[in-house]
């Protein structure tokens, strides 16, 4: 069975008619796109703005946002059709599933498990910096950190993660309420500084549009490591401004629109998604878009940005205080508050989620799926919670922020690609929306989006290679064996021998006059109890375990200080991160003929098969060295990257 196995529409129908595992409707259009509002209205609209005009393109930042916006706007569009032709919890993973097979959605799955974890630790983290700014407005003397040891902690992220936990829990529409008082504080309040700060705003301010690209050195934060990987690449000196500043910037703001494919993981919970979610999905983009070009005008008119990138931390109250209006900066401390508020809440809906159209589908473990009476998930929703609590608690995640960008901008090609494949699919499929020009628009939506994940940082990139194969690891050792699509195909296999069900790989299969024609069984001599089930893996067992001792000793040589990570040959380097690719290769051709061995024991009779070969039986060691290849691959990638960095 392919890695590419495609989940039907049957499979979905019955997902959602499962009373266990069932969520809710019961958002409208406005739910939606208050939703996609309430993500989006964030701590973007108050920094990401600032430190892109200040850090890499000045005033033709406001380009940079209509550039993302556009492209967000494309990305969006496929978002619309899919959620509206399929709604069922799992965004642009179900959307992949449906159309470009199994692996690729588990790619884009965990990429999504990545965006927002990573999110909703950040902001929680950053929510929990604006409180202990706010108690110092306010002369309230409470330490927002304590230490355990030598570990510090701070507690207002745990407690926001935990409030909007139990409020997840208790129900999507009263979440729903909730979100939406917060959402229009804090639309009021960025109003109201888009106003005050247009008091402030001289022409000469956005005088050059288009700065001149200047050098970086390499000991910055934005060094050749911060560098896009377009320019390194390309070979280029690091640079700031310029062309490149002006597609980094555009690259970097795209954080500013993350929350519209999170929108789109409430299809499941929407009323009539055909058509409320298209238009909550649409309305939250125009106004989110309006609000972050407003504010962008009024910021880089506001400070030269030269001035503002003298400053440390750059954002928006910086430009506020810059000008003398310090009264303002504590105003927009407390509306990112607010804002950083409603922005945890989704992120929280949204990873559950995704989580939850996995482990339904048996890709993560099945029982964490079940619903609630209430119609939620509520053991998986405290599972996350906990999770996002602890990282945002003890973790240093500001490092991690642009790890959001680029899990977003993966699962926006996939799904823009997606379109056409599900529209050859499924041609009668009913559509809420259609995306228009496909396939060329959605193929274009695609390479803009992947132009974008061109322009983020190359340490950015090391990091995304690292979390994927990661992926890979959790995937062979664990989603392959228990995917339920998989394991129903080997059920139908069965069936078809009746004339029943879907037909997979070798199972029988109708003949050109509909008749169904049973292949012959597997040669009988070689299916005994004595027979060596797995004998066609031991090639790939030796190169994994000579992969595995260079590797092991790669680590202990470094962790031991044997060998000075510096001193390292960059070619030896590459060598031992190489090392376990052979056995990779070999343990994929030997699941690719494991898998067909498997399948032919579906047509086979019960009794006349040995006791050995069971579901599973055939395809366990190659997984098994699989997920162990991956590792390994995994291990001697972190130290390659080790190295780069001390070098560089």
């Amino acid at each position: 069975m392919s890695l590419l196995v495609r989940k039907g529409l049957h499979q979905v129908e019955e997902d959602l008619g499962d009373p266990e595992r069932s969520l809710k409707r019961e958002l409208g259009a406005m739910d939606i796109a208050v939703m996609g509002v309430a993500v989006a209205v964030g701590a973007g609209i108050f920094s990401v703005g600032a430190q892109a005009a200040a850090l890499y393109a000045g005033p033709s930042v406001i380009i940079s946002f209509v550039v993302a916006a556009l492209i967000c706007g494309l990305a969006v569009m496929n978002y619309a059709e899919f959620a509206s032709s399929v709604p069922v919890s799992g965004s642009a993973y179900t959307f992949s599933y449906l159309s470009l097979g199994e692996l690729l959605a588990w790619v884009i799955g965990w990429d999504l498990i990545l965006e927002m974890l990573m999110a909703a630790s950040v902001i929680s983290k950053y929510w929990g910096i604006y409180l202990s700014n706010v108690f110092e407005f306010l002369h309230i003397n409470i330490a927002t950190e304590f230490t355990i040891g030598s570990v510090a902690v701070s507690w207002p992220p745990a407690v926001i993660v935990a409030f909007f936990t139990v409020l997840l829990v208790l129900g999507t529409k009263l979440t729903s309420r909730v979100n939406g008082i917060l959402t229009a504080i804090k639309i009021g309040v960025t109003l109201f500084i888009i106003v005050a700060g247009a008091f402030y705003v001289k022409a000469s301010n956005f005088t050059p549009f288009f700065p001149p690209s200047e050098p970086i050195s390499n000991g910055s934060a934005t060094g050749v490591l911060g560098q896009s990987l377009f320019s390194f690449l390309s070979g280029a000196e690091p640079t700031r401004y310029g062309a490149y500043g002006l597609m980094g910037a555009a690259a970097l703001v795209f954080f500013a629109f993350i929350g519209f494919d999170i929108v789109a993981t409430t299809a499941e919970e929407a009323k009539d998604p055909q058509k409320t979610l298209p238009r909550g999905i649409f309305g939250g983009l125009a106004l989110v878009s309006a609000l972050y070009i407003a504010v962008t005008i009024v910021v880089t008119g506001m400070v030269s940005y030269k001035k503002m990138a003298t400053q440390k931390d750059v954002s928006l109250a910086t430009a506020f205080k810059l000008v003398g209006a310090d009264w303002i900066g504590t105003l927009i401390t407390i509306g990112i508050l607010i804002g950083l508020t409603t922005v945890i809440m989704v992120l929280l809906l949204g990873l559950t989620r995704v989580v939850f159209s996995m482990s339904r589908d048996g890709l993560l473990p099945r029982r964490v799926s079940r619903t609630s009476d209430r119609g939620t998930p509520a053991l998986l929703q405290i599972i996350c919670g906990i999770v996002v609590a602890v990282v945002a608690a003890l973790a240093d995640v500001d490092q991690l922020s642009e790890m959001i960008n680029i899990g977003t901008l993966s699962a926006f090609v996939l799904v823009s690609f997606s379109i056409p494949v599900q529209r050859k699919r499924f041609p009668d499929l009913k559509r809420g929306f259609t995306v228009p020009f496909s396939p060329v628009l959605p193929i274009i939506s695609g390479v803009l989006c992947l132009w974008l994940m061109s322009n983020l940082a190359v340490e950015t990139w090391l990091r995304f290679v690292v979390w994927l194969l990661l992926g890979f690891v959790i995937y062979f050792g664990y989603s392959y064996l228990h995917s339920r699509v998989r394991l129903e195909g080997h059920q139908e296999n069965v069936l078809s021998q009746f004339g029943e069900g879907m037909l997979v790989g070798n199972a029988a299969a109708p003949d050109d006059t509909g008749s169904i024609v049973v292949p012959a069984t597997p040669d009988m001599t070689m299916l005994n109890d004595d027979a060596e089930p797995i004998r066609h893996h031991r090639v790939a067992l030796v190169l994994t375990a000579l992969a595995a001792i260079a590797v092991l000793a790669e680590v202990v040589l470094t962790v031991t200080g044997a060998v000075d990570v510096t001193t390292m040959s960059t070619g030896l380097v590459w060598l031992w991160m190489l090392t376990p690719v052979p056995g990779i290769v070999v343990s994929h051709l030997a699941l690719s003929r494991a898998e067909a061995t498997e399948q032919s024991w579906d047509t086979v009779p019960r009794e006349k098969l040995p006791t050995w070969a069971t579901l599973g039986a055939a395809i366990r060691q190659p997984l098994t060295l699989l997920s162990i290849g991956y590792g390994l691959t995994t291990v001697a990638m972190v130290v390659a990257i080790v190295h780069l960095v001390e070098v560089l």
